[in-house]
């Protein structure tokens, strides 16, 4: 089910992203997994009886990233990501750092809404390299977004 709600929301992405980013489907199940392996934990929100949206916390060395937010298409703009990333932002005491493609201008601004930040450049180059496994192609093409507790320790 996360894999399928994964997919389902990514497809926004296509045509926004660099087209070099963008494969199908968006997240390889195999890719999931390692994910998880690496300590990504799924939150999900039901609506209707179905799982509509899903949220991953993953704690990493001094802070707490939030990974793969996505919303199934059908279900968007009805609070759920607010839902989930406000009970995330409730279950850690850390610093909050969240990476996303800097063309999803809907994501950056739903990040904003909720209080996050855009780094600088500089420090979003850093962040990247320092807290997430990604390619050189996207750490160019991405922004780092962090709560008031990472810029009061920053």
């Amino acid at each position: 089910m996360i894999w399928e709600i994964i997919n389902d929301a990514a497809q926004a992405y296509q045509g926004v992203i660099p087209q070099d980013r963008w494969h199908e489907p968006y997240m390889s199940f195999a890719e999931l997994k390692e994910q998880m392996e690496r300590g990504v934990v799924f939150w999900g929100m039901e609506l209707d009886g179905k799982l509509a949206g899903v949220m991953g916390i993953q704690p990493i060395q001094d802070v707490t990233l939030i990974r793969h937010a996505y919303v199934r298409t059908v279900f968007r703009n009805q609070g759920i990501g607010g839902n989930l990333l406000k009970h995330l932002r409730a279950s850690t005491t850390r610093p909050i750092l969240i990476g996303t493609w800097a063309a999803a201008i809907w994501a950056v601004a739903f990040y904003e809404k909720h209080g996050f930040r855009k780094v600088t450049p500089a420090e979003k180059d850093r962040l990247l390299k320092k807290y997430w496994s990604i390619p050189d192609r996207q750490i160019e093409t991405s922004v780092v977004l962090a709560d008031d507790k990472w810029f009061g320790m920053a």
